[in-house]
């Protein structure tokens, strides 16, 4: 009823602001009730996500009428962004040697780990691709004219050679510390992996020491970031309002389709990608989608992976996957199997260039998107971690930044469904590898996980 309200008075209130400019008392009026309504919905809530949509609306507000104001508050967006960009680099060399050597002796993975790592990147790979499709069809970027300093429109070519033997040399680094410096993600990322791998190689006395200090830096980006994102209302206003009062409204047409490309991106991943994986495992499709049903409300909800983590395992195994394999293959997707947040990302790099205007060919989408393979691994479980990753992309490839402020103002309402589509994802994970294993249905739940799931 809030939420109806609120919008009742923000159609009326926009009507009036056409009969008399932007300035018309009574619209501006009724829409600052409508933000004030949002507001009580927020508190009822006491989650961040609500207080997020408060702010985008309130900066559109102010971008509207105070064209002028708005422009100046883009330093808040600025400051955001810039605590953003320091997560980057210590997150994902983290998270990836962790992801990495966690399990490990390599040789002791085994025949399951191998299964999933080949089932997380075959799934991932056909999510960039459905995402790069998807934006490339919309076309979401185009028109907006976004403007940008003349040093920030670099193309690809000029950061990553167009021949294969300078851009595989490209890929290495020389120097860790110089590549974090210059923003060279995807050489953090092949450090991180060969780092992962000799660590996994290490005996236990060897390799415990390191692995619990990068599991522990991992767990601080992890907070950091989450203390990072209660700042994230004051960003997203000060961007929405800095977009709307630069550009005017029509950058939200931009921004609908931006969000309806994702949305039914998503959609179709789910019927060309999930549903055929699941009748060719043999699995009962019904009976999954009334398992994972509870798990999936809460990620939409919470816009984080973690908060339905526990309940997602509880299913699983309720439905009839054993917790050996539950227990190896879900929290391994939390760092390898983030469906929805790389179609988003795919679908958002994208965006980015064609709303800057830098014009990208197939092949530099393509070489874009092996970049996204891994740097989105490890940061499903933090509410809008993916903007770090996006951050990052924009950097390696020289893109300009400008663009994310016009993305951040609907954020939130994207990283409720990327989220919801990871958990999706990591749930048939696990009920494809154990089919795969021959092992589905062969162990009944305990009585702990069936009153749990039954609650």
């Amino acid at each position: 009823m809030l939420l109806a309200a609120a919008a009742l008075l923000f159609a009326v209130g926009a009507g009036l602001g056409r009969l008399d400019a932007r300035a018309h008392p009574a619209g501006i009026g009724l829409r600052m009730a409508g933000i004030l309504i949002l507001a009580v919905f927020a508190f009822r809530r006491r989650t961040l996500t609500p207080w997020i949509f408060v702010a985008m609306v309130a900066g559109a507000e102010i971008g509207f009428d105070a064209p002028a104001f708005a422009v100046d508050l883009r330093v808040f967006s600025d400051i955001f962004l810039r605590l953003i960009k320091t997560i980057v680099a210590p997150l994902i060399l983290a998270t990836l040697i962790t992801g990495i050597a966690g399990h490990g002796d390599l040789k002791q993975v085994g025949r399951m780990g191998i299964k999933s790592i080949f089932y997380f990147e075959a799934l991932t790979t056909i999510a960039l691709v459905i995402g790069l499709v998807a934006i490339n069809l919309s076309k979401a970027g185009v028109g907006l004219a976004i403007p940008v300093a003349a040093n920030s429109t670099e193309t690809l070519a000029k950061v990553a050679p167009t021949h294969w033997d300078d851009f595989l040399l490209h890929v290495f680094p020389e120097n860790l510390a110089k590549s974090i410096a210059d923003g060279q993600i995807l050489q953090v990322a092949v450090f991180a992996v060969f780092f992962g791998i000799a660590l996994a190689c290490l005996d236990d006395a060897k390799r415990g020491p390191v692995l619990r200090l990068t599991e522990s830096l991992s767990e601080v980006m992890f907070k950091f970031t989450n203390v990072v994102m209660y700042f994230a209302p004051i960003g997203v206003g000060a961007a929405m309002a800095y977009t709307v009062g630069h550009m005017g409204l029509g950058v939200l047409v931009n921004l609908g389709k931006l969000l309806l490309t994702l949305y039914g991106a998503l959609l179709a991943f789910g019927v060309l990608a999930l549903l055929p994986v699941a009748l060719l495992a043999r699995l009962p499709v019904l009976g999954f989608l009334k398992a994972v049903a509870e798990p999936a409300t809460i990620a939409f909800a919470t816009s984080t992976s973690e908060a339905a983590l526990p309940r997602a395992m509880e299913a699983m195994e309720a439905f009839g996957v054993p917790r050996r394999v539950v227990a190896f293959v879900i929290p391994a997707g939390y760092s390898f199997n983030l469906d929805g947040s790389t179609l988003y990302l795919a679908l958002a790099s994208i965006f980015v260039a064609q709303a800057a205007g830098v014009h990208l060919s197939w092949g530099e989408q393509l070489l874009m998107m092996g970049t996204l393979v891994l740097t989105s691994k490890g940061v499903a479980g933090v509410p809008r971690a993916t903007l770090v990753v996006l951050l990052a992309t924009a950097s390696t490839f020289h893109l300009p930044t400008e663009p994310i402020f016009v993305i951040l103002g609907i954020d939130a309402l994207m990283d409720m469904a990327r989220t919801m589509v990871n958990v999706v994802g990591n749930c048939l994970a696990s009920a494809v590898i154990a089919r795969w294993e021959g092992v589905f249905g062969t162990e009944a739940p305990s009585a702990a996980v069936v009153e749990g799931v039954l609650e």
